[in-house]
């Protein structure tokens, strides 16, 4: 769903924002469902427990971009959810490469949920911008509600990685330590 869902948020059209908005919606919702069920119904496999994350910070990280690209989202704060995005996303490789499963959090979780929260947020502000109605977002606009949001989630995703990095940290110097 992500090129679908950059298609409409990054091109000008009556009911675009709308689109891209419903889009990331159901992205997210069925994201949430699909690894439900895998668990629920035995259907969890080593393509998907790669793939599902991968997926997921796909559609994040391209949102992100795409705000940044469109002023909404400051470089810095791009760079650190990218950088520790990618650097996660690469270890856990790694990890599953040589069979060794990372550990996750509880903090992780949190981490996406504020991702995705933010992102609808920003969504529904360029939404409501779209449809020149401009003057219902005055506060936001006002007290940059955007750019506080934005820098929170960053740090958060930074702060996060960080807390990978520690919480895996045996693990990590055994893997590559290990001859």
């Amino acid at each position: 769903m992500t090129p679908l869902f950059l298609y409409y948020l990054l091109n000008d059209g009556q009911h675009n924002k709308l689109f891209a908005l419903v889009i990331f919606i159901v992205a997210s919702v069925t994201d949430i469902f699909d690894g439900k069920y895998a668990r629920k119904h035995g259907l969890v496999t080593k393509l998907g427990i790669f793939l599902d994350p991968l997926a997921d910070k796909l559609l994040v990280l391209s949102a992100f971009v795409s705000f940044w690209m469109t002023g909404q989202v400051m470089l810095w704060m791009l760079i650190l959810i990218a950088f520790r995005d990618a650097l996660v996303t690469v270890l856990r490789m790694v990890m599953e490469y040589k069979g060794i499963t990372m550990i996750t959090s509880k903090l992780g979780k949190w981490k996406t949920a504020v991702q995705i929260t933010v992102i609808h947020i920003i969504l529904v502000y360029l939404l409501i911008q779209s449809y020149d109605m401009g003057h219902y977002i005055t506060f936001m606009t006002e007290f940059r509600i955007i750019y506080f949001l934005s820098a929170i989630t960053a740090l958060i995703t930074a702060y996060t990685g960080i807390h990978y990095f520690y919480y895996n940290f045996r693990t990590l110097k055994l893997l590559f330590l290990k001859k």
